[in-house]
This record gives C-alpha cells, structure tokens and sequence, in this order.
C-alpha cells in the first residue's frame, strides 16, 4: 500500500515497521493517530510519500490536530523533495536532499540550474543564486536531463523529458538493447534517468528484448503504425533499406520525432550492429 494509517500508540507502531523500513524515497506514508481522536501524527515519509498531507486530510475528517515535525514544514520554507515529487522528478543523490532543506531553513540562497524553469517558479527569489555560483558553492540544486562532474552535495534532479526512438533486429536481447543506449547516453552527457518512453514501429510490439528493456528501465513503451510513421516527412537519416523492408524510410527518427512533436533530435540516429537509437526532448508539461 501506498499509505498506511495506524490508530495506536506511536511506541507500537515505531515497533512495528522498523525492521521494513528502506529509505525516504521509497517508504510509503505512515500516519498515527490516537483513539480518541485527538492527534494524527505524520510518522515516515513526510514528503515524498505523502504522509504530511494524509495527516492533514485525515485530521480535517476527524476534527483532529495534524502534528508535523519535518524541519521544512515547522519553519515554513519550501520543501525541495515535495517540489521533486510532484513534479515528477528523478531525485539521483538522494542525500542532498538535507542540505539544500538546511541551506532554506537557515535563510542561505543557493545557485540553481534550471534551463527549463520546472524548480524555478515554486521557490521564493531570495533563496536562489546565478547558476554560475556553482564552481565555488559547495550546494545547490541541478534541473537538467545534462550530465555534469558536480559535488556531491549538490541536488540532481532529472526531468523526464527524453523519449528514445529505438530500432532492432529480430530476436535482440534486452542486454544488446541496453548496452547501446548506455552507451550513447554516457557519450552524450545525458542521464537514463530522464528517460519518459521508448518508441518504435508496431513490428516490433512482440520483440521479447525490447520489452523487457521497457521494463527493466520501468519506463512505458509505444508503438506506431507505418502509417503514422511516414507522416514525419523529413528525418535527418533516412534509410533506403529499412525502406526496402518495412515500406517507411526510418524508425527510430521517426518515432522519437513523432512522439515529441519535434522536428529536430537531440541525438540523431545512432547504430550498433543489431540496434538504432535516437533521442528527441518533449515539453514538459507543468
């Protein structure tokens, strides 16, 4: 379950989980309340489970007071991992997190990267510095699907906003599929973990590899007609073989290109003996 309510003594309830917790990130909500109906105590995961607003929600219903102890909460400055998860952010150094949370409880801006203004707009001015700050500032927070050498109490936070258009031979394994597109992300300075989607032509809806890489990427995986596919009229790397085969000019362009509305790629059409890749960036949707 993604949330649990426990109506007990915390002692019991402290007792109880201990030896199933995991981390911050992946601990669900676990709210406690007395039986009379007096309290209802946000216990584990606060923020990023949700815990903090089941608490409040629940003490509305009962006519209960909330009781909310995260530093962030208590001294009314935003809370970076909240930001993070709803706008569905890849949260990649976890223990940052306490960092940036001490820097805006102490009042002490940070320099902020964030070309495409996700992170921006929900945090006051006078806690944020000129990104260019990041060379002689120990913290900070990074918005970006880029890849930088930054220190390790800077926040990175991946924006899911790259979909990979992806083209195979029959019968790949998830491995060869998998090893070509590290690959090409590490070349290119582009994190997996801003991944949204793979794409490709509705041939390969059955191809065992590639949908065991959607999986082991836990990322969903689409598939065009040939149809819709021609409709993408120019692509930087059309193939008049993939065309003898298949009646459509280009697969991986193509479909990364027609799942994000783009006309132009970030990574153009990249190829291993067995697999093709390329890399279009969508809009982020607010």
């Amino acid at each position: 379950y993604d949330a649990h309510y426990f109506i007990m003594a915390t002692g019991i309830v402290v007792r109880t989980i201990a030896p199933l917790l995991q981390d911050k990130t992946k601990d669900p909500a676990v709210v406690c309340g007395d039986e009379a109906g007096h309290f209802v105590i946000s216990l584990v995961s606060g923020h990023i489970g949700g815990a903090n607003d089941l608490a409040v929600k629940l003490s509305q219903i009962l006519g209960a007071m909330p009781v909310i102890t995260t530093a962030t909460d208590v001294n009314q400055v935003p809370a970076i991992d909240v930001i993070a998860r709803d706008l569905d952010l890849y949260i990649e150094n976890k223990a940052a997190i306490k960092h940036v949370s001490m820097a805006f409880i102490k009042g002490e801006p940070l320099p902020i990267h964030d070309p495409f203004q996700l992170v921006s707009p929900h945090l006051p001015s006078e806690l944020m510095k000129d990104p260019s700050l990041f060379a002689s500032e120990k913290s900070g927070i990074w918005v970006d699907y880029a890849v930088r050498d930054l220190p390790e109490k800077v926040l990175v936070l991946r924006p899911k906003m790259l979909v990979a258009g992806m083209g195979c031979r029959k019968g790949v394994t998830r491995r060869e599929l998998e090893d070509h597109l590290q690959q090409v992300f590490h070349a290119q300075g582009v994190s997996v973990n801003s991944l949204s989607k793979i794409v490709s032509v509705d041939l390969k809806a059955d191809e065992p590899g590639l949908l065991a890489l959607a999986r082991t990427l836990n990322v969903p995986i689409e598939f065009y007609t040939r149809d819709e596919l021609d409709q993408v009229k120019t692509v930087p790397n059309p193939s008049s073989l993939v065309n003898k085969h298949i009646g459509v000019k280009s697969v991986c362009e193509a479909a990364a290109m027609l799942a994000t509305g783009r006309t132009n790629l970030l990574i153009p059409k990249t190829a291993s003996r067995k697999v093709t890749l390329a890399l279009a960036v969508i809009s982020f949707k607010l």
